[in-house]
């Protein structure tokens, strides 16, 4: 059985989310986010690279700044670990449900995403990766719970992805990139092409943010 969500109202939300832009702004030399145009009455399902123990925090002020607009975004869901909210359990009461990857309660975890995602307003914050990995990889793996949650959704469901890329150069602070691609909708999903839009557009990403020069590669260095 999973533990479901209380989800923030949206004045808690908004509270919440002037807190951690200052935060973060205390952490962070600039800000800088690529957005794309929203859809207004849908829902958003909003994936993000997972290589932080900020990637919450984060998503949480790229939801705040992009999706809250009228006819947008409402209130904010997050599929969590069911382990984690077992030791965190006000995890719940910012919009977390449970998965536990290892049970078969995992389908009614995907029933109740769908759930969420066939309301419009409401937004579910997804890590397809399922585990963290250096933002800086090359690769983006997607398991398959996102073409689980996808195909169950009833409604129109705007699926976004996000390639949060940090970087130094010349400062002692460095700058946070977020880097959103619109990938349709649930409408004209298509697993195979989303994975394939989505890491093309990660590595033109990381070309754009974190090297000036091509890459040469020698077997002789």
């Amino acid at each position: 059985m999973i533990i479901k969500s209380k989800p923030l109202h949206p004045f808690f939300f908004k509270c919440g989310a002037l807190i951690i832009k200052q935060l973060l702004k205390r952490r962070f030399k600039k800000l800088a986010i690529n957005p794309v145009d929203i859809k207004p009455g849908h829902s958003y399902l909003l994936m993000c690279n997972h290589f932080s123990f900020l990637d919450g925090f984060l998503a949480y002020h790229l939801a705040n700044e992009v999706l809250w607009k009228k006819n947008g975004m409402r209130k904010l869901y997050i599929m969590s670990l069911k382990e984690q909210m077992r030791k965190n359990p006000w995890l719940r009461y910012v919009g977390s449900f449970s998965v536990d990857p290892r049970k078969l309660s995992i389908l009614e975890s995907f029933e109740y995403a769908a759930e969420v995602l066939s309301k419009p307003g409401n937004v579910l914050l997804f890590y397809p990766q399922a585990w963290l990995e250096s933002c800086h990889i090359r690769h983006i793996h997607f398991e398959e719970g996102l073409y689980e949650i996808v195909t169950r959704i009833k409604g129109n469901c705007q699926l976004l992805w996000s390639s949060n890329i940090i970087e130094f150069f010349e400062s002692a602070s460095p700058t946070m990139y977020f880097n959103m691609l619109d990938c349709g909708t649930n409408n004209d999903f298509d697993f195979d092409k989303v994975k394939k839009q989505v890491n093309q557009h990660h590595r033109k990403s990381l070309e754009q943010n974190i090297r000036f020069t091509n890459e040469q590669l020698s077997y002789n260095d």
